[in-house]
């Protein structure tokens, strides 16, 4: 009662207050100023400065300051670093001061000091034009060491080589690093704007979804987490799908989360077993309106630094995507697409390439490597094909242009001097140019071709050739995949391409009850210079619809799914959504070899924490709760008894 003056006396009368004329407007100004403003990093601490903020107009004031020592020499200056740069600072040597010049002068680098000073401009000729700060010093006055550090298992400097794994071990030091506080800071920044465009500009609701849920048919290996109920365990969500569709079904119109998912997979460089995703849902879309939202979102959330980013971002479909780049997350900075040349070569008496052109999905395509000749060595080319032979089962054929323009191949004595020309026509080849030709069933020779594509631009720029732009940034849609793909252990059974919950293409509909195999998905992937950023997908909303799917296509038990199921028979609204892969996406943007850069506690390759040696053993009295016991390989029993 004492607290309904807060609100609204209806549904009716909030939605007035969201959509009367100027609101929008409203919204948009206070987001503006809340960029716009510079943010006081010495509010509520005891310091009056950072360190990297200090410039020539701060000359003549007392400034204190905390930091880590970086550098000391030879009692005579210090370099002080903390979050936001370096700062020079002067030890005194005059006797009145002796006391701070011991301290500062005796102190380990990285102890963590308090420093009071008047800021000084350098002398004439000692200022360093490579720190924002090198135009001044800070001439100490007093001082006091907050805690030395003891020897250090690596120095703290970003060119220094670090192994991963003691980097992992000791993650609070290299958090330290410029490039790790830069990569942390910018995703912050990222995640906040973000916020912004979804919550403050259209709308969206940010809803926490639970942890603790149960396992979900289909998709990745999920983790187990046992409960006290005999038998009984949750699932920790690959991704909070389900509770974004009921979130739709409770009528929220507008759904967003920055999500924790996990999967129980092997790690990889662009993989962890827990991630961060930025999940959104909207009711009453179609594919081109979550397009539009997501174009938007990284428009208006993308940092300065990295130049702009224009929309709306191209598209292409599942299958020229393979047939063009042999992948279904092609990277369009470089050319060297896939060619078609079966119709050509049909003529030839070629014996491979006429038995390939045989079989109901046989082709024969080639990818020209530019300048092959003069940066690729006969090793590289020996290793591509090899590559091909262990990864696919294809056999590749070379194909050099010499510099008087005639061919190098094994091809060449099966082709007239026409042909030869044709070909080199069909592939645009110039002097020095390599082709690999592979002749095969289609999806075999465009995803060995894809490969190769990629190891070749590796090779190229290893070898000095710059193909791929690195502050290039290359957004692609790609739509228009299969709603179900065959399983590799049984090519019989069907499996959901992404999850059973993708609706069909509207074309196809009428497919899902004849020839499921040939039914077109609504689900979308972004791609950005060749990496899979997010996917998504328009859902099934019909319970009867959803059922078929389950039980008739894929086989599994719909009772898994009775609670899903039985909402969407209770009035559940046509919707779709995204999920954007956060970690993937700062780490392209900041140019990291490993979405590990830009965690700031991540797990190892392996998927374990080497700072807090997780996971670890617990003793069977804390196991007996749950009603579990564990059961050891003989070797490990005999190494605990040991």
């Amino acid at each position: 009662m004492a607290l309904s003056w807060l609100l609204p006396r209806s549904l009716p009368e909030l939605a007035r207050g969201l959509t009367r004329p100027g609101c929008g407007w409203a919204l948009r100004r206070a987001a503006s100023a809340s960029a716009s403003a510079a943010p006081d990093f010495n509010s509520f601490v005891t310091r009056t400065n950072t360190c990297g903020e200090l410039r020539s107009a701060h000359v003549g004031q007392e400034v204190t300051l905390y930091g880590w020592i970086q550098y000391q020499r030879q009692g005579l200056f210090l370099v002080l670093r903390d979050f936001q740069g370096l700062i020079q600072v002067i030890i005194p040597q005059d006797e009145a001061h002796s006391h701070v010049k011991n301290l500062l002068s005796n102190a380990p680098v990285e102890s963590v000091v308090r420093v009071t000073g008047i800021v000084s401009p350098r002398p004439p000729g000692q200022e360093n034009p490579k720190m924002p700060t090198g135009d001044i010093e800070v001439k100490a006055e007093t001082a006091e060491i907050l805690n030395s550090c003891k020897k250090l298992p690596f120095e703290i400097k970003d060119f220094i080589k670090k192994s991963e794994a003691l980097r992992m071990q000791y993650r609070y030091l290299d958090l330290r690093s410029f490039q790790l506080q830069y990569n942390l800071r910018l995703r912050s920044r990222i995640v906040m704007k973000m916020r912004e465009y979804l919550c403050n500009l259209h709308g969206f609701v940010d809803v926490e979804t639970p942890t603790l849920f149960k396992r979900t048919p289909g998709g990745a290996k999920e983790f187990l987490v046992p409960s006290r109920e005999v038998g009984k365990f949750y699932c920790l969500p690959q991704s909070p799908q389900q509770f974004k569709q009921l979130l739709m079904v409770g009528g929220l119109d507008r759904y967003f989360q920055v999500a924790r998912c996990y999967r129980d997979e092997g790690s990889r460089p662009d993989r962890q077993p827990e991630f961060t995703q930025i999940d959104i849902e909207m009711s009453f879309v179609d594919k081109a309106g979550i397009q539009k939202l997501v174009e938007g979102l990284l428009q208006y959330s993308w940092p300065e630094e990295r130049g702009s980013i224009s929309t709306p971002f191209p598209s292409m479909t599942y299958e020229e995507a393979l047939a063009d780049y042999g992948t279904d997350k092609p990277d369009t900075r470089f050319g060297m697409k896939i060619v078609g040349i079966g119709d050509f070569l049909r003529r030839s008496n070629i014996q491979f390439v006429q038995n390939a052109l045989s079989y109901p999905h046989g082709t024969v395509k080639a990818i020209c490597i530019p300048q092959g000749v003069r940066y690729l060595k006969n090793k590289n080319l020996e290793s591509l094909k090899e590559s091909a032979k262990s990864k696919f089962n294809q056999e590749i054929v070379e194909i050099i242009c010499r510099p008087d323009g005639s061919l190098k191949s094994l091809l060449t004595r099966f082709l007239d001097e026409k042909q030869q020309s044709q070909l080199v026509q069909a592939l645009n080849m110039q002097v020095d140019d390599v082709v690999l030709l592979a002749a095969g069933e289609q999806k075999q020779v465009c995803s060995a071709l894809g490969s190769l594509r990629l190891e070749s631009a590796d090779l190229l720029e290893a070898a000095g050739l710059v193909l791929r732009d690195p502050a290039a940034f290359h957004f692609l849609w790609v739509v228009d995949f299969p709603l179900f793909l065959s399983k590799e252990e049984n090519p019989t059974e069907l499996e959901a391409a992404h999850h059973p919950f993708t609706a069909p293409h509207p074309s196809d509909t009428s497919l899902l009850y004849s020839d499921p195999t040939k039914v077109r998905s609504q689900h979308y992937d972004l791609v950005l210079n060749g990496n899979e950023i997010g996917g998504g997908s328009i859902r099934i909303h019909s319970a009867e619809q959803q059922r078929f799917v389950l039980e008739k296509v894929l086989k599994e038990d719909s009772e898994v799914l009775s609670h899903l199921l039985e909402a969407l028979e209770l009035g559940a609204p046509p919707h779709g959504g995204i999920a954007l892969g956060l970690d993937r996406l700062i780490s392209l943007i900041v140019g990291a070899p490993s979405i590990r850069d830009v965690i700031a506690f991540p797990k190892s390759f392996r998927g374990r924490d080497l700072m807090g040696n997780a996971p670890d053993y617990v003793t069977p009295e804390e196991l007996r709760p749950y009603h579990i016991q564990v059961s050891w390989p003989l070797e490990e029993k005999e190494a605990k008894k040991n």
